[in-house]
């Protein structure tokens, strides 16, 4: 009796934790999401795109534009913190680190980032200090 209460426990914890892994073939060219450029229009305070929608345990890419219009402090702790990233290219380079704290446009210029969301929520993302102005988004991660 013992024994077949184990093997229940077992299985109804196997069967559960499946429901927890992410569906995501990382074998498969990531999926590019729609450019965001910041510091559009005549203002310099516009934005190409606000929202993103993403599925954890799929590969992206982002590319990030910076018009130069305005220095842009551009961060998103929130999905910082809650995908594994795997790199950044920028100027010619790539830069592989374990974390991002932001992406600092000071003049025109482009970084793409490549990442795998691991956990869902909405998160935000913003050029640090014109949040007011409209230069702000959110990342959704299911």
């Amino acid at each position: 009796m013992k024994t077949r209460l184990i093997l229940a426990a077992t299985a109804a914890t196997l069967a559960l934790t499946g429901l927890a892994y992410a569906k995501g073939d990382l074998t498969l060219k990531p999926v590019e999401l729609e450019e965001l450029t910041v510091g559009t229009g005549n203002s310099g305070f516009g934005v190409s795109q606000t929202k993103y929608e993403m599925e954890t345990g799929k590969s992206y890419t982002l590319t990030i534009k910076s018009t130069g219009k305005k220095e842009c402090a551009w961060q998103s702790p929130g999905l910082f913190q809650n995908i594994f990233l795997r790199k950044v290219e920028a100027g010619g380079m790539e830069i592989k680190a374990i974390h991002l704290t932001e992406l600092e446009f000071e003049e025109e210029g482009e970084a793409e980032m490549f990442f795998v969301p691991i956990k869902p929520g909405t998160f935000a993302w913003y050029c640090k200090g014109m949040e007011e102005r409209g230069m702000k988004g959110e990342f959704i991660v299911k």
